[in-house]
């Protein structure tokens, strides 16, 4: 009895970490760089919220622009950029997408029009008619729709590292939303650490470490596995709703930041290292999207991977800045 007691007293402080590294599935203690509010919305019979920041400039010069997150991300990683921003005077606008940060995670068939209808909603309740739109990696598969559905919304479209540059049907293996669901319950943080390593950065950092703490932080929910459904739904989305063909058809101001170290692939766990290495070519894929965009300016940044505004605030920072 003895014994039983001495390891259980070891093993308290481990078991007390465990438990406060924990998150909630909508990120209820994970502190965004500003006050969070809600807008409800409705989908397919549920009632929702979406989450969403409104960061206002202490001089204004009239402008806004709105950040669309990636897949893996919310909200929580813009906090230089909303400061650069804020400070040339532009109000910010980031919402999380319903199924992502602190916004609902309902089960809804996810699509890039309705996210971006969503995003229109939002807009109109905040009297905003006019904004410029930053998508990161899946945001800018969103951001890309948005200016495709709302043109006379859109001011400028910028597209940092966005996925979607290639339809990943034609190359990678499809797999159903529940097959997807089930590799999605196996995440942990090393799981998570390993991707971001291999796909988002060329050399590793201590200061992403956070990315990773939040990203893995809801595994032990015990909500996890509605998250992990969303997840897979979401990865569907991706899958099967690629804008690549759609560029051309684009009708507003462009510009592409681009991490030429970038190696990012949607399902790229499903590929031989040889698939792997074919595909997910930043470096080439910058150049011939930019191509296919009537009008579209390239910003290349060397020895940078998939999220530029964190491994190179300050740079980023000043390109876009310079762009807007």
């Amino acid at each position: 009895m003895r014994k039983i007691l001495i390891l259980l007293i070891l093993l308290a402080p481990a078991a007390l970490l465990a438990q406060t590294d924990t998150l909630s599935i909508t990120l209820e203690n994970v502190k965004y760089p500003h006050p969070v509010k809600f807008i409800n919305l409705t989908a397919e019979g549920q009632d929702i919220r979406m989450a969403y920041m409104d960061i206002k400039p202490a001089s204004t010069n009239g402008k806004t622009i709105m950040l669309f997150h990636g897949k893996n991300f919310a909200g929580y990683y813009w906090k230089d950029v909303i400061k650069s921003l804020t400070n040339k005077g532009y109000r910010v606008i980031v919402p999380d997408q319903i199924g992502f940060g602190k916004s609902s995670k309902p089960f809804i068939h996810y699509s890039f029009h309705l996210l971006a209808k969503f995003s229109k909603q939002l807009l109109d309740t905040l009297g905003i008619a006019k904004t410029a739109v930053l998508g990161h990696s899946m945001g800018g598969m969103l951001a890309t729709r948005f200016a495709l559905q709302y043109p006379e919304t859109t001011t400028k479209l910028l597209l940092e590292n966005p996925i979607g540059f290639e339809d990943y049907r034609t190359f990678v293996p499809y797999i159903t939303t529940e097959e997807q669901y089930k590799n999605e319950l196996k995440t942990s943080a090393e799981s998570v650490k390993r991707y971001y390593q291999s796909s988002y950065f060329p050399e590793w950092r201590p200061e992403y470490d956070y990315l990773v703490k939040i990203a893995a932080g809801v595994v032990n929910s015990v909500d996890f596995p509605r998250y992990a459904k969303v997840s897979a739904m979401t990865f569907t989305m991706i899958y099967e709703q690629p804008v690549v063909y759609e560029y051309l058809n684009l009708k507003v101001p462009t510009v592409l930041f681009i991490g030429i170290e970038d190696k990012t692939i949607v399902g790229k766990g499903l590929l031989s290292k040889e698939e792997q290495a074919k595909h997910g070519q930043y470096k080439v894929l910058g150049k011939q999207i930019a191509a296919k965009i009537p009008g579209a300016k390239l910003v290349e940044f060397e020895g940078v991977g998939h999220i530029p505004h964190v491994q190179i605030p300050s740079k980023f920072n000043s390109a876009l800045i310079v762009n807007l």
